[in-house]
């Protein structure tokens, strides 16, 4: 039995790899590979990578790798050079990741496009979810059921801005609050919420209000495109021009998941050498391991077109169209009872 259900996780992520590689190869997108071994992972605060050391045979100096968290950095590099439509099926690593939707090791699918923005980069990923449905699901029906509930993954998806969704599912209003860390805790503690202890930083309190109010009420009947994200929160996106508030990103919810996180890329290398410096001091303060700054990345974004980018959690969206409540049904080989 337990052999069977293993075949069976391997046919049908064999068959959503190749769903992804002729739909997106049907847009015009190239497959590439780059090294699971980089000389400085992503920096995010919260999440923490493998490191590893090269040791030169026959001597020499070695040096300290990390087993990529991501593949963007090394993506971002190849539309520098001119690329303009790349996709990758890459193994990550993130260390000490373990739940019902996290393992250490696990596959993601990133693709970037040169000449868009964000909106482009989620018609893409709209077409891909919903192309994938219809192509493995039975009878062609892009329809699955989750924690009981129908669920429609046909496009159009739901789209809602992080201060709509806010407004709806929180009754805070974000757009008063924005930036503002004592106002939202405020605004949270009026509406019923727990903001947690004073003094918490804004992005804080955001967190605490979305993962409570907002993030569960998202995706239930057909996935949520959620929009336009606080400034603070950019990471590697663009800020929107004509309201600096905000950062053109999006992430999209889908059945209880969070299953891809996209932007309209920055391509301002000062912009975004300032942000890793802020990213790297808040680890150190955080009291997370220190990571170095990809220099040659840096480089590259001043020389970026105008792109826009999407990582999807593969094995995520696998469990969606599987019925998986938990990764560990979608993996042959997870860690836990591969590692004991």
């Amino acid at each position: 039995m337990q052999s069977e259900r293993r075949r069976e996780s391997a046919r049908a992520r064999a068959r959503l790899s190749a769903e992804v590689r002729r739909i997106l190869g049907g847009l015009g997108y190239e497959e590439v590979e780059t090294p699971c071994l980089v000389p400085a992972p992503g920096m995010e605060p919260h999440i923490d990578a493998f490191q590893a050391t090269f040791v030169p045979e026959g001597g020499g100096t070695s040096r300290p790798l990390w087993l990529q968290n991501s593949p963007e950095y090394a993506m971002k590099r190849l539309l520098a050079e001119g690329f303009e439509r790349v996709f990758q099926l890459a193994r990550v690593f993130r260390n000490g990741e373990v739940s019902r939707t996290h393992n250490p090791e696990f596959t993601m699918l990133e693709f970037y496009r040169a000449g868009t923005d964000y909106r482009g980069i989620m018609a893409d990923l709209e077409a891909l979810v919903d192309g994938a449905a219809r192509a493995l699901l039975p009878g062609g029906e892009p329809r699955v059921t989750r924690d009981g509930r129908a669920l429609s993954l046909a496009a159009p998806f739901e789209t809602l801005t992080v201060a709509e969704a806010f407004r709806r599912h929180a009754r805070v209003d974000l757009e008063a609050c924005a930036g503002d860390a004592d106002r939202l805790a405020r605004a949270a503690r009026a509406a019923g919420h727990d903001p947690g202890p004073p003094g918490e930083a804004f992005d804080d309190v955001f967190f605490r209000v979305m993962l409570d109010a907002v993030e569960p009420r998202l995706g239930v009947d057909r996935p949520t495109w959620l929009v336009d994200w606080p400034a603070s929160m950019a990471a590697l996106s663009k800020v929107k021009a004509g309201d600096p508030r905000w950062a053109e990103r999006f992430e999209l919810y889908a059945g209880g998941l969070e299953l891809a996180n996209g932007f309209t890329e920055l391509t301002d290398a000062r912009e975004q050498r300032a942000r890793l410096l802020e990213e790297q001091a808040l680890r150190r303060r955080l009291g997370r391991p220190g990571y170095p700054l990809d220099e040659r990345f840096l480089e590259a974004v001043g020389r970026m077109p105008e792109a826009g980018g999407v990582a999807v959690g593969f094995d995520r969206l696998l469990m969606l169209l599987a019925g998986a409540a938990s990764i560990e049904e979608v993996l042959l080989f997870p860690a836990h009872g591969f590692w004991d």
